[in-house]
This record gives structure tokens, C-alpha cells and sequence, in this order.
């Protein structure tokens, strides 16, 4: 597809999702401002091929109301809207970082492991419903694991990282697997059927990234400092998220699992918060903290030098 096709059917998208109702005609001068319109007008004749190539594409409707000629896009599920804002939001990007080569050196990105060698296989076996194979390699592991069979159920980002998830035949458990730690990927010529009681939507709805419990959903408090939780809402840690404001500070509620990514994330903004409740969680907040701390004093005395000494 040329490029330039490309970006006007996202210019198309774009423009309708921000107006939500636009007649033809008021489309119609706004495409001629575009930089795709040379100043004339769009054909009618384009635009409904234009419509019908970004349903085939995107998955996105383009309707009409006939009693007010006005076009919208027909609204998904909170999921589908979801993905398409993030391929928009892609296509943007990439459009725009394609026209900005001659300043690369200028420009550094996040690289996100394996999703051009293993991403599209993996896409083949999902729509398909074929099982995956494959050897994994965690990084608790000295040797890989061979052979891994799963039936995908499906994939998600987090943190710059692709995970698939779904029923690892010979355990008969479901398991999530990182994309950059699989080798020798290949799609089986075994169907399979997802479980009509699986639902992809809630599965990891009360965690916090990719880590799945069977534990019971806890509230969870914390304190974060005024400059924190700027950064808190303009990021949700956990889409359950509710702030209350005070002076100096906030205080944040959750509804989810207590993970060991979630424990993570929150030992990762040190002291800008502190953990309220529930009781164990901030009693693995205090034993981790601990625990670092005994291992750089054992690493200073480690590493004390008798007084005098030489190194050469």
C-alpha cells in the first residue's frame, strides 16, 4: 500500500473521532487544508472507498445518520476502541518518524525484543487457532525447556515486552510466556477451541501487568507525595485507580491481586509513596526495603580496605 494512502485513511480516522458527527460537507473543507488535497475537494466516490478500506484494515465503521447526513464512527466494546486508538496512535508515530530520518541520530526509542522475529507467527496461530511450539528459556533457568506446546488464547504488551498467554497442553494449565525468551517458534497444524467459560477481557483484570494469581482481590492504599501523583494520573497504575487530594499529598485506592510485578513497580518510586494497606503488602514493601539495605552494608564491609593499603 503507498504510503501516502496509508495516512489518509489515519487523516480520515483521525479527523472524524475528534469531531465525533461531521457532515460530507464540513469534511470535505477540511481535507481541503490537508496536506493530501492539494486544495480540492475529496471525491465522493474516494471517500467511500476510503470507507470501505479502512473497515477491511482498522476493523473501523464509518456510518451515516440519514436524518442528519452527519458520519461517525460506530463505537466497539471498551477493548476494541482500546486497539484501535493504540494502531492509530502507531500509524501517527510511524508516519511521523518516517518523515524524520535525516534526524534519527537525534531520536532514541525503546526496543521491544523479539516482536519482528516471533509477533507475526504467533498473529498466524491466533487467527487460526493452531497450537504454538516452541523451546522457552526463562531467565530463572539455566537450560531451556523444549517443546513447549500451547493453544493461544491471546497476546498483550507490558512494559515494552509481548506476552502470549494460553493452555499449555501437556500441564494442561494456563501459562503466560515472554516473547523474547521463545526459540524456534512454528505453528502446528492442531486446531483447537478456546473454552466457552475463558474470557480474555477479565483474566488479568485484577492484576497489575502479566503476572496471574489465584489470590483474592485485596484493597489496596497508598500515600504518594503531590509531585508523584501528578505522575500517577497521568499514568493509572491499575485502571480500578481512585485518588483523593489532600495539601500535600494524595492517597490512591486499588482493587486487584497482590503480585510480585505489582510489588515491583511500587518499590520502584521509593520514597515518593508509601503503602498503607492491606498489612502483608506493606509488610513485603518493609521486608524488601530491608533486605537491600542488609545487602549494601554487607557489600561495604565487603569492600573496606585496611587503612595504609595499596592497590596497584
Amino acid at each position: 500500500m503507498p504510503k501516502d494512502l496509508f495516512n489518509r485513511y489515519v487523516w480520515l480516522i483521525d479527523t472524524i473521532k475528534r469531531y465525533g458527527k461531521i457532515t460530507r460537507e464540513e469534511l470535505n473543507a477540511r481535507w481541503k487544508n490537508s496536506p493530501f488535497s492539494n486544495g480540492e475537494s475529496l471525491p465522493r466516490r474516494t471517500f467511500y472507498n476510503y470507507r470501505q478500506a479502512i473497515e477491511d484494515l482498522f476493523q473501523i465503521n464509518i456510518e451515516c445518520n440519514p436524518s442528519t447526513f452527519e458520519y461517525y464512527i460506530e463505537e466497539g466494546d471498551i477493548h476494541s476502541e482500546s486497539m484501535t486508538n493504540w494502531l492509530l496512535n502507531s500509524a501517527a508515530m510511524s508516519n511521523v518518524l518516517s518523515d524524520s530520518r535525516e534526524i534519527s541520530n537525534r531520536i532514541f526509542l525503546e526496543e521491544v525484543p523479539s516482536a519482528r522475529e516471533y509477533l507475526a507467527v504467533i498473529m498466524d496461530g491466533l487467527k487460526a487457532n493452531r497450537q504454538i511450539k516452541f523451546n522457552y528459556h526463562p531467565y530463572t533457568r539455566i537450560n531451556s525447556t523444549p517443546d513447549i506446546v500451547v493453544e493461544p488464547y491471546f497476546l498483550k504488551i507490558f512494559k515494552q515486552r509481548w506476552y502470549m498467554t494460553g493452555r499449555n497442553v501437556k500441564e494442561d494449565v494456563i501459562k503466560t510466556y515472554a516473547l523474547d525468551r521463545m526459540r524456534e517458534v512454528t505453528v502446528e497444524q492442531t486446531q483447537f477451541e478456546i473454552p466457552a467459560d475463558f474470557d480474555a477481557e477479565t483474566y488479568f483484570r485484577d492484576s497489575f501487568g502479566i503476572v496471574f494469581t489465584q489470590g483474592e482481590v485485596k484493597r489496596v492504599t497508598i500515600k504518594a507525595s503531590a509531585r508523584q501523583a501528578k505522575y500517577f494520573r497521568a499514568l493509572p497504575l491499575h485502571h480500578s485507580q481512585q485518588e483523593m487530594i489532600h495539601d500535600a499529598y494524595s492517597i490512591f485506592t486499588y482493587r486487584l491481586r497482590i503480585t510480585p510485578d505489582f510489588v515491583e513497580e511500587l518499590l520502584s518510586h521509593g520514597p515518593q509513596l508509601t503503602v498503607i494497606e492491606p498489612p502483608e503488602l506493606r509488610a513485603m514493601m518493609v521486608n524488601s526495603l530491608q533486605e537491600t539495605l542488609a545487602n549494601y552494608e554487607k557489600n561495604e564491609t565487603a569492600h573496606e580496605k585496611p587503612v595504609g593499603s595499596v592497590i596497584y
